[in-house]
């Protein structure tokens, strides 16, 4: 199979297609020229289409999903030489201190990012903190925003480098949820995990608003398991913890962790 046929099939859109192409490159070109090379900032349902790429290309272990720290949402796919170890120089981080101490929102920060016409790809995670916040950003861009980023919204900002052991990475909020389902099936996990009707969790699924591990899923039938992530357009994300013993009425007990 030839690379034009290889990509259709494992492509969903000409958006994925485009993603997969770089993603073969950026392997191929670290394999060929035994240097670290690196895509963009991928959101987790891209990462997990490149993920399974590579698996469908024999080269699973090849890349390694790095966002500049432990849990990070938005990674890049590294994949380094036998010489390199570890991906940290790959991913820098810029803290941005509003001056007169004011805050704004994550949209404030990434909109005035974006202003200064920064693609989605060169920007990871952005953590907001009292006062300014703190941006993973692609390392060849750090001079430009350290010299260039100096507004968002009505707030002037002070923009300076930030190594990545220096980062202040908060806490997700998150609710812990105990209930029972009559099976694993996605609707009725969905419906544990946003506290809906079995009816309208099989309809957002229905609808395409919702993914498992960051893959669309239609079928509200869909097995899910301990460990799954499960995210809703409009509502958020959950995590499947845990699945206990059947109940003596042959329920599941599920321990669920919903980000709030």
């Amino acid at each position: 199979m030839d690379r034009r046929e290889l990509l259709d099939r494992a492509a969903h859109s000409p958006e994925e297609r485009l993603l997969l192409s770089r993603v073969w490159d950026k392997c191929e070109q670290c394999r060929t020229r035994n240097i670290p090379t690196a895509t963009g900032f991928l959101s987790p349902a891209e990462q997990a289409a490149a993920q399974g790429f590579l698996v469908l290309l024999g080269a699973r272990e090849s890349g390694i999903f790095w966002g500049g720290y432990d849990g990070a949402e938005r990674r890049r796919l590294v994949f380094l030489p036998d010489w390199l170890e570890t991906p940290d120089d790959q991913v820098a981080a810029v803290r941005a201190a509003c001056r007169s101490g004011g805050d704004l929102t994550h949209r404030d920060f990434l909109g005035s990012l974006m202003a200064l016409g920064l693609t989605r790809e060169k920007i990871g995670d952005i953590l907001v903190e009292s006062g300014g916040c703190q941006v993973l950003v692609d390392p060849l861009s750090l001079d430009f925003l350290t010299q260039s980023w100096d507004s968002a919204g009505r707030e002037k900002l002070t923009v300076t480098p930030l190594p990545l052991s220096a980062l202040a990475v908060p806490h997700a909020a998150v609710k812990e949820l105990r209930d029972t389902v009559s099976s694993l099936r996605l609707d009725n996990v969905l419906a544990a995990g946003f506290s809906l009707s079995r009816g309208r969790a099989a309809e957002a699924v229905e609808k395409g608003s919702v993914q498992v591990n960051y893959v669309t899923c239609v079928k509200p039938g869909k097995p899910v398991s301990a460990g799954d992530t499960i995210t809703c357009r409009g509502l958020g994300k959950c995590v499947l913890d845990s699945v206990g013993a059947p109940t003596k009425k042959g329920r599941l007990p599920v321990d669920i962790r919903r980000y709030i």
